[in-house]
């Protein structure tokens, strides 16, 4: 059984915080998806209606699509419902699985780490420039980045401690 699943009452504190973590990655990548459908739609009222394409529709967008794919990941991680193979493991015989699964969660760990730190390098090396159009900092494509980083980190700390402890 997944932490997500548990009943409130059987989850610590630590899960339910980490769950407040996922649920809010989920409903702000909900609401760019909702706003996403919103401007594309007064970019095809504006380009065959109007008669007057809104330019700032595609930067906004391209914006809007990764912070809904990073935030999404980083839910993704915590529910573990991202892309993986675990059907290969678990076929395997009792000793291989373990190991396997440790591999799997070290692997996560170092990309999550990793992903924090570019997302990082890169939103701070972006910040000065601005986006043609829209006049954000051109960082905020980055920031999503870091924080998807750095949530599968400690999702995927999370994960190893339940598997050490026999919760997993």
């Amino acid at each position: 059984m997944q932490p997500q699943d548990r009943a409130p009452a059987q989850k610590s504190a630590v899960e339910r915080a980490l769950d407040v973590l996922a649920h809010i990655c989920i409903a702000v990548a909900g609401t760019a998806l909702v706003v996403l459908v919103a401007i594309f739609g007064w970019l095809v009222w504006g380009r065959y209606v109007m008669n007057d394409t809104p330019t700032w529709v595609e930067q906004l967008a391209l914006i809007l699509v990764v912070w809904i794919t990073f935030l999404g990941a980083a839910a993704g991680v915590w529910t573990k419902s991202h892309l993986s193979i675990d059907f290969v493991r678990e076929t395997l015989p009792e000793p291989i699985r373990l190991p396997l699964h440790w591999m799997a969660l070290a692997g996560m760990l170092v990309f999550g780490v990793v992903l924090a730190w570019q997302g990082w390098v890169l939103a701070e090396s972006t910040w000065a420039r601005r986006v043609p159009m829209l006049g954000v900092s051109e960082g905020i494509r980055a920031v999503p980045m870091a924080i998807c980083g750095a949530l599968t980190a400690i999702f995927t700390l999370y994960h190893g401690v339940a598997l050490a402890t026999g919760k997993d």
